[in-house]
């Protein structure tokens, strides 16, 4: 069983900078492949970012490259997502996800692949 907690969600204006933490504790120790997903206002849950359990690979949605970056601490049971350049449309609760087992160097973009989430938090961009 693996614990998701998600933190550091907030309401900034749009241009400015926000990262959100989760946190995937396991009793094992563990590495997964995470991922972030959000839900936005009239629109099911999207992909947004995944990183491979390696921390090697990383993928995003079109609509956040080069403005969000990933990265992982495990150490400390750290997936983070930064974001910067905020725009409206970037409002929405996000949710962190932990795939169970996977291959080392991919990422995962389909929900489905997840078995666990965290409960989300929320972010709210306003122009």
């Amino acid at each position: 069983q693996v614990k998701v907690v998600e933190s550091g969600g907030g309401s900034v204006q749009a241009g400015d900078s926000l990262r959100v933490t989760c946190t995937a504790v396991e009793r094992r120790s563990k590495r997964y492949p995470m991922g972030w997903f959000r839900s936005t206002p009239g629109n099911e849950r999207e992909f947004v970012a995944s990183i491979s359990w390696t921390g090697v690979q990383t993928s995003y949605a079109d609509s956040v490259k080069g403005r969000f970056s990933i990265s992982r601490d495990d150490a400390n049971n750290n997936v983070y997502l930064q974001m910067d350049n905020l725009k409206s449309e970037d409002t929405g609760v996000y949710y962190c996800a932990a795939k169970f087992g996977g291959e080392m160097w991919r990422t995962y973009s389909d929900s489905d692949d997840y078995e666990y989430w965290g409960q989300g938090t929320q972010v709210t961009v306003s122009s």
